[in-house]
């Protein structure tokens, strides 16, 4: 099997090679969506004006026809006119149709074949060889963005393309011209938002699958770790009771020990302290397995918490005189009674004293005060022992966590005591709140309500 610590790079390079493979293959795939649409909508467009173009010719009157008579000229002069014959003449479109007719036309075509109807700007102008052209019609926005056009001397402008077609080049003389202005990226857009949404979305949420994957294999590789290292710290608290034990019961074995009662009493109370070191062991653990389900049940009585903090220090004079160490009991709540389960919240009150000594050097000093507020009694624990980086001030309620000092088991445990302290006092809706400097102690601030 495959260590994970080898694997997980791989996976991480592999997934993040895939992730901007997708992405890249999406934004050329939209780039090219976006070309062809593009050139479709161009196509569209030139199909309107042909559209547009063969209406007015095939609605228009073929011919007018105006006999010319020789008009009265006074002075004798002739015309010239070739009088008694038929003179046809066509008319213009913008002399048969309307503006408004004229738009309809248009917008007709533009639905037919699927464009924009909105944001369209048209204009006919009559072109006569010789003359400056003229314009018959203008939509009121054509002008400016056809003098945008002009002074680009390009058929497409930002977001806009020109298309011109002459209505009739049999005219004659002069002929008219059709200018229709028609958006197109911004139909462009709309045509393929869809897609656009839909493809980013989709990228969205392997990216989040992608975060979620690294952050579930970043969470396993640290639990494997945290499980290694509590199967060495466990093993180690195991092995040195039984191994006494078993010193134990071999010495009560020996035929000398065997006839002296003071020996086997001694050697009894080795065997029964370790037992219960032991019990202790594996008490703390299920407590742990209880806390994760949430399967602890308080019993809730009134409880002082002065008469709680007096008896574990009590409890703690050896432990404190092997350290060479004092405690300053400054109980001033004036109202020291919670509503608490006393086993849970006397086992906080020994943890937090507890690892105040084992994390200290010689000559300890523990403050513990109390004090209450309207609402709240608040107890205050501070030592003067070896202190606590950020990190591990950031780590230190985490199941397993403990923080290293050097050699693995120069501090005996499992690193479950302060997630208890933590899963107690949530549990007793409690705050606890820690502040420590690296060299200078520790202080653990614990609020509980009163109300």
């Amino acid at each position: 099997m495959i260590p994970l610590k080898r694997i997980f790079p791989v996976i991480v390079v592999l997934i993040t090679l895939s992730l901007f493979g997708i992405i890249y293959i999406q934004v050329n795939w939209i780039k090219s969506a976006v070309v062809i649409k593009n050139d479709q909508l161009d196509q569209r467009a030139v199909e309107v004006v042909r559209d547009v173009n063969q209406y007015f010719i095939s609605h228009r009157s073929t011919s007018v026809q105006l006999r010319l008579n020789p008009p009265a000229d006074p002075s004798g002069n002739s015309l010239n006119f070739d009088f008694g014959k038929t003179q046809v003449f066509k008319p213009y479109v913008t002399d048969l149709f309307t503006p408004q007719e004229i738009q309809r036309v248009i917008v007709n075509s533009l639905k037919e074949h699927r464009l924009d109807t909105n944001h369209f700007e048209f204009a006919v102008r009559l072109a006569i060889p010789g003359l400056r052209p003229m314009w018959r019609i203008q939509t009121p926005g054509f002008a400016q963005q056809f003098n945008m056009v002009v002074d680009s001397n390009q058929q497409k402008i930002k977001d806009y393309k020109m298309k011109v077609i002459s209505l009739d080049e049999s005219i004659g003389p002069g002929a008219e011209q059709l200018f229709l202005i028609t958006p197109t990226q911004d139909e462009v857009i709309r045509q393929l938002t869809i897609m656009i949404i839909g493809g980013a979305c989709f990228t969205l949420i392997i990216i989040t699958a992608f975060a979620l994957t690294i952050r579930t294999m970043l969470n396993q590789k640290k639990l494997s770790e945290i499980k290694s290292d509590f199967i060495n710290n466990m093993t180690h608290e195991l092995k040195t009771p039984l191994a006494t034990i078993s010193l134990a019961i071999d010495a009560i074995g020996n035929e000398k020990v065997m006839d002296n009662k003071d020996k086997i009493r001694y050697f009894s109370g080795i065997i029964k302290e370790e037992n219960k070191r032991m019990n202790k062991q594996v008490e703390t653990i299920l407590q742990s397995a209880l806390l994760e389900k949430d399967e602890i049940g308080l019993k809730l009585q009134a409880t002082d918490v002065h008469n709680v903090i007096q008896h574990t220090v009590d409890n703690l004079q050896l432990q404190l005189a092997a350290k060479n160490g004092v405690v300053d009991l400054q109980l001033n709540a004036v109202n020291p009674v919670i509503m608490a389960d006393d086993v849970h919240f006397s086992n906080v009150v020994f943890n937090l004293l507890d690892n105040a000594i084992k994390y200290s050097k010689e000559n300890l000093e523990v403050s513990i005060s109390t004090y209450n507020t309207r609402k709240s009694l608040f107890i205050v624990i501070t030592d003067n022992g070896i202190g606590m980086s950020r990190d591990t001030i950031s780590r230190i309620f985490e199941k397993f966590y403990r923080a290293h000092t050097g050699n693995v088991h120069n501090v005996k445990g499992f690193g479950l005591g302060l997630s208890y302290v933590k899963a107690i006092v949530d549990a007793h809706h409690g705050k606890i709140k820690v502040e420590s400097v690296v060299g200078k102690g520790s202080k653990f601030t614990l609020e509980f309500p009163q109300e």
